[in-house]
Order: structure tokens, then sequence, then C-alpha cells
């Protein structure tokens, strides 16, 4: 089959198993085509806790499909490709998290939502890159422990200047990655171009962005703005939604390093195997696991509302 005929196909079975297809902006074209929802990895979890479907089907990494079964624990949520994991969401886990609390007591722990299930039953609020600031400010404590992304933390400290944020070594690697001299080669090759980077960014990048945000908000701002030519300074594939979704911009990468493999590892055809049903892991939590997780889940739709 061709990718056009295998995405007829998923289509068809999809809607003969009652299976609503999630996919995270950061998947492949062909595959952001046949879902039933794209966006980021909260979005995708109010989502697919919305839907009438039994089965939820996540093109991500396994910390989303956690996130999809936290609020949805009556769903079945099935992760496509079950070896996609987040270098991020695997830096911290609760015995360390655990030990770093007791040096700092009095401090509220804030946990980025590309974290564990498990990770989470012991934090205080959850974020996502477009809430963090606002939820933050909206804390009553002054004490905050942001994990694990410093420099998104480092982003949230600098518009949060009454609190003390205190930040662990951790974040996204890929895109830690890139560099002051990559920005100054890329904005050489495109003068005309605004930068628009994510928060995930080192702050020294993060300084000569003309927009930081999410990648919805990345997203958001380049098909809003009068501007006609962007550097895209997140996961290569959203230059490529925003070249299909607004054909007479242009869109170029910040750096060839802004590739996550996590998010490469989902193809077309993994899609077709789980619902050909020979694919694909169900996600399993204990019902502790659940409730403890969804507290912080719970604060930050409460902080954020």
């Amino acid at each position: 089959m061709n990718i056009a005929q295998l995405q007829q196909e998923i289509i068809k079975l999809k809607k003969e198993k009652d299976v609503c297809v999630l996919a995270h902006s950061y998947q492949a074209r062909e595959i952001c085509e046949i879902a039933d929802f794209t966006g980021d990895s909260y979005k995708l979890s109010v989502d697919a806790s919305k839907v009438t479907n039994k089965t939820i089907l996540m093109c991500g990494v396994r910390f989303m499909a956690e996130t999809c079964k936290i609020l949805s624990p009556d769903k079945t949520v099935i992760l496509a490709a079950p070896m996609a994991g987040c270098a991020m969401a695997d830096q911290m886990d609760k015995a360390l998290i655990s030990q770093v609390k007791e040096n700092f007591p009095d401090y509220t722990v804030v946990a980025y939502i590309n974290t564990t299930a498990e990770l989470k039953t012991i934090c205080d609020v959850c974020v996502t890159s477009s809430s963090a600031v606002k939820i933050v400010n909206n804390i009553d404590s002054k004490n905050i422990l942001f994990i694990p992304d410093c420099n998104l933390g480092a982003h949230v400290a600098a518009q949060c200047p009454d609190k003390s944020i205190k930040l662990l070594n951790g974040g996204c690697p890929i895109h830690a990655c890139v560099t002051v001299d990559d920005v100054k080669a890329a904005k050489a090759l495109h003068p005309d171009a605004e930068l628009l980077v994510h928060p995930e960014c080192v702050p020294a990048v993060c300084e000569l962005a003309d927009y930081i945000g999410s990648t919805s908000g990345i997203m958001d701002y380049a098909v809003k703005s009068d501007k006609k030519e962007f550097i895209i300074g997140t996961e290569i594939s959203i230059a490529e939604h925003l070249q299909y979704m607004c054909p007479d911009k242009k869109f170029h990468i910040l750096s060839l390093k802004l590739i996550c493999p996590n998010m490469k590892a989902t193809t077309l055809v993994d899609v077709y195997n789980c619902l050909a049903g020979t694919g694909g892991e169900e996600i399993e939590l204990d019902d502790d696991t659940i409730r403890d997780a969804k507290r912080c889940i719970d604060e930050m739709i409460r902080l954020g509302g």
C-alpha cells in the first residue's frame, strides 16, 4: 500500500473499532492528517477525556499516554510506539525528588507535564509550557521547586520575579543543544525572518528570540502574524506543518539538531498495526497512581483557569 491507501485504511479501521487517534504536533505530517486531534501533550489529554470513544490511540510518547490514562481512567489507552519515551521525563524519578523535597520542605513542587505518572504522584502542581508562568504566579507559596526543565524554569523565573525558584539540572536535550552560534547562522541565512523559540531552549538562545512560547503558541503566532518569514526554534516538524498551513509564508528550521528521535519513532504503519490489533502497548496504571498523579493536574486546571 502507498501512503494514501494506508491512510484510507486507517480511517476505515478507526471508525469500525471506535478508536480516537491523537497525534502530538511533533508527529509526521502523514500521521497528523489521519488523527482526530492534534496539539501539545496537555491539549491531547483534555481532548481524549471529552470524546465518547472507549479506546484512545496516542501517537506521541509514553508520558503523554500516561496523562491520557490519568484523565480518562475508564478508557483503554494505547501507545502506538512502545519504545517512544522522553529523555526529559526519564531524567528524574520519584526517589530523587522525594530526597530533594526533604532538603526543601517549604517549597511547592511544580512539575512540568513532561514527567512520568509516578513522579507526578509526589508533586504539588503540574504545568505546561504555555501555562507555567500564569500558574507559578498564582501559587500562594513564594518558594518554588521547578522540575525537571531548568531552561523552562529559568524562563518562568524571569517572568515571576516575586518568586524564589529552585531549579535542578534537567531538561530537553534536543532543545537544549541549540546554541547562540546556531541562531547567528540561521539569521545570517534568513535576515528578514523572525525567530520563534520554545522556552526549553537555553536562556541565551531565548534572549535572541522575537517570540518565546509553547509549540501551540509558536504555531498560533506564526499563523496570525503579518510577517512573512520565520525561523522555527523547536522540533523541525513544526516548520513543515506551518508551511502546509501557511503556503504564502516561509518557515526555516533553526537547527538540524532539533529532531526528536522519540517522536520520530511512530510511523504510519505503527498506527495501522495498532488498529489491526497487532501493535502498540496498552497503558496500565494502578488506582493509587492515577489518584495521586491526578491531584497535581487538577491543581493545574484550578490555578490556570
